[in-house]
């Protein structure tokens, strides 16, 4: 049973299980994150005021981030789609 289920792109909890719903709500907000730090680095990657060792580290620490969403969505019983939020006039997350 899942403490979280998406209706419309929200979040539901139900509260027979909130350890799920925690985590998938910890989760999308690590993505979100991830995802700004992602284009801000990009565009300064682009706008060349970082030396080729930053964009070194930079590039590890984003694939470091990226795997580690990977390993705690298969440990959580969560998709990407579990993380994709509908965030208003935004839109989606993913």
């Amino acid at each position: 049973m899942q403490m979280a289920s998406q209706t419309n792109g929200k979040i539901n909890l139900d509260p027979k299980n909130a350890e799920h719903g925690l985590a998938q709500l910890v989760l999308t907000v690590i993505e979100l994150l991830r995802q700004i730090v992602e284009r801000h680095a990009i565009r300064r990657v682009e706008g060349g005021t970082l030396s080729d060792e930053q964009i070194e580290n930079l590039g590890e620490a984003l694939m470091n981030l990226e795997e580690k969403m990977e390993e705690l969505k298969k440990i959580f019983g969560l998709d990407d789609e579990d993380l994709n939020i509908d965030l208003g006039p935004l839109g989606s997350l993913l």
